[in-house]
């Protein structure tokens, strides 16, 4: 009889299946070397791991002597069988094993609690569960790397070994995952974005990115497009400081829920700090003037740079960065234009994403434990976000407790070209700022009243959004965005001047063209060229140069053949036009 299918789609069961997968694996050390000292071995994203404590330093080597151990135990198909005992119990059997960490783990444990155990074959971990049957459901597994890693996170303590590892229920899917790892590290943006010369970060200043020549081209253009497309949506734009006085942050509350990401200074004998966010500066610049209930809505935007103190591990490329542009914008409105106005920014998130080939998912993120206002206006803000998707039939899950401290919030996850996914858009409804800051209008009453307000962003981050861009594209971009929109290469120095007079035709439709007549051979040009991820190159040679035509390549679909300059420029217009991926 076929054994019923494991349902990797919940969660619950991923989690037990590489639970179970991490004692397998720590069974498999314990065999090979009886000496190794158990730490823990829980599921993570993507995998598991265990640490171990052994004078004996795991190479790469190790993996595959530790792999074959594992199918045998798999083979073996132990039953997972779980038993509890008593405190003195509990720690008499851990002495027993040598287990040193095992029993500090129970001595701190609370004196009440149940102390469980789990046995397969003659191995023994303590363990609070749950896991699979057995261990002949583990099919599919793979070490993937090894690290050190201080015993429970404390640089007081003992460094241990932590091997990283993941398990599937086949090995398709188990190849598929390293398959795209692999695709990965190929699309990496840090390497992309060195060989395209977009960005650079350096040992002076970590986490505080560095944008070239190229990597302006590409962030003008995203920034034109953003103005463009806000300024068809009703939005204005206004650009506030980095640096605004304690007493700001004390009011908008981020001294008092967000101090540990902010960097301060002195100015005047007084304490200030760098925006961490853009929106207590808007804030003031509503206050300038008293508005109408007619002057509403109004659609504020700001490519505003902010400053976020990020642990150093925590610190990767244009991904998770100490300084970042983000793509703001506050609306403030009625109430009863709540509806309409989130129904708007989620329709203009699907507009880019679309344009940029992303699939996404939306997440209702709800009330934080550190959070402020009453039950009664995060239950409104909460119904008013769910009302608004619901109506619009886009599917949501909720992600409970992951709002932010003054509301709660919709939150674009994208999906790339291989399958990850990123949070980049975010709306955001908040009333709790005009409270704080006291911003009024006068409403059709003639009485003052409160607006409500909406913080959201569509890239989340400039920079961030170009790493994403990067390795969703594979440094490909569609070609409006590309840094070098044509490079011509000529097979010999003497076609030159016709290479020369192609650029500037080509520049003069305002095309982006990088000459390369050096006295090289083609093929190391062209490698050269690839490499570099040019959108289109154009190769000049004896024929080409007679006939009035280019031999062209596309980096996305490859050979295109001869073409004459016109259909070439033609082709490049109407490409940037339609903003075609």
């Amino acid at each position: 009889m076929a054994k019923e299918k494991i349902n990797f789609e919940d969660e619950q069961v991923k989690n037990n299946f590489r639970h179970t997968a991490s004692h397998v694996m720590a069974q498999a050390v314990k065999n090979i070397w009886p000496e190794a000292k158990l730490a823990i071995g829980p599921a993570i994203d993507n995998g598991f791991y265990y640490d171990f404590d052994l004078e004996y330093r795991f190479t790469e080597e190790d993996f595959l002597k530790i792999q074959k151990e594992m199918k045998k135990i798999v083979q073996a198909n132990y039953k997972l069988e779980r038993f509890e005992l008593p405190r003195a119990e509990a720690l008499a059997l851990m002495e027993e094993k040598g287990e040193p960490y095992k029993v500090e783990l129970i001595n701190d444990l609370p004196e009440d609690a149940v102390i469980s155990f789990y046995k397969q074959g003659d191995f023994v971990d303590l363990c609070a569960g749950p896991h699979m049957e057995s261990t002949g459901q583990i099919k599919a597994f793979k070490i993937m790397s090894v690290a050190g890693a201080y015993w429970r996170g404390n640089s007081d303590n003992k460094m241990l070994q932590r091997l990283y590892a993941t398990a599937f229920p086949t090995q398709e899917e188990l190849d598929e995952y390293v398959n795209r790892l692999e695709e990965a590290k190929k699309r990496d943006h840090r390497k992309i974005g060195k060989e395209m010369d977009l960005f650079a970060i350096y040992e002076e200043g970590p986490g505080f990115p560095f944008f070239m020549p190229n990597g302006m081209i590409l962030r003008n253009e995203l920034e034109a497009f953003w103005r463009a497309e806000h300024k068809k949506r009703g939005y204005v734009e206004i650009k506030t400081p980095l640096i605004l006085n304690k007493q700001l942050w004390l009011t908008s509350g981020h001294w008092d829920h967000y101090k540990d990401n902010m960097y301060f200074t002195e100015i005047d004998e007084e304490e200030y700090a760098v925006k961490p966010m853009n929106c207590p500066g808007s804030m003031l610049a509503y206050k300038r003037k008293m508005y109408s209930y007619r002057d509403f809505p109004m659609r504020v935007g700001e490519l505003g740079q902010v400053h976020r103190h990020e642990l150093s591990g925590a610190l990767h490329g244009l991904m998770r960065v100490r300084t970042f542009t983000q793509d703001d914008a506050h609306i403030f409105m009625l109430p009863e234009q709540v509806n309409d106005e989130i129904k708007g920014v989620a329709k203009f998130c699907d507009d880019v994403y679309k344009m940029f080939g992303f699939e996404y998912h939306v997440e209702l993120s709800t009330r934080p434990e550190d959070s402020m206002g009453t039950d009664e206006e995060w239950e409104m803000a909460e119904n008013a976000l769910r009302s608004a998707i619901e109506e619009m039939g886009v599917p949501f899950v909720i992600n409970e407790g992951d709002g932010a401290f003054y509301g709660p919030k919709l939150d674009f996850h994208l999906q790339d070209s291989i399958g990850r996914t990123w949070q980049c858009g975010t709306i955001q409804l908040d009333l709790q700022m005009p409270q704080r800051f006291d911003l009024t209008y006068v409403g059709a009453d003639g009485e003052k009243h409160r607006p409500i307000m909406i913080h959201r962003v569509i890239f989340g981050s400039i920079e961030r959004f170009i790493g994403i861009l990067t390795e969703h594209t594979a440094g490909k971009f569609p070609l409006w965005l590309a840094p070098v929109q044509v490079k011509l290469l000529t097979v010999a120095e003497k076609f030159a001047p016709y290479a020369e007079e192609v650029a500037a035709k080509l520049e003069a439709e305002g095309l982006r063209v990088v000459l390369d007549i050096r006295n090289e051979k083609i093929g190391y040009k062209l490698r050269e060229a690839r490499n570099e991820r040019v959108s289109y190159i154009g190769v000049i040679g004896e024929r080409e140069a007679e006939a009035g035509t280019l031999t062209v390549r596309s980096s996305k679909v490859g050979e295109l053949g001869e073409m004459s300059v016109d259909e070439f420029t033609a082709k490049l217009i109407e490409e940037i036009k339609t903003k075609a991926m």
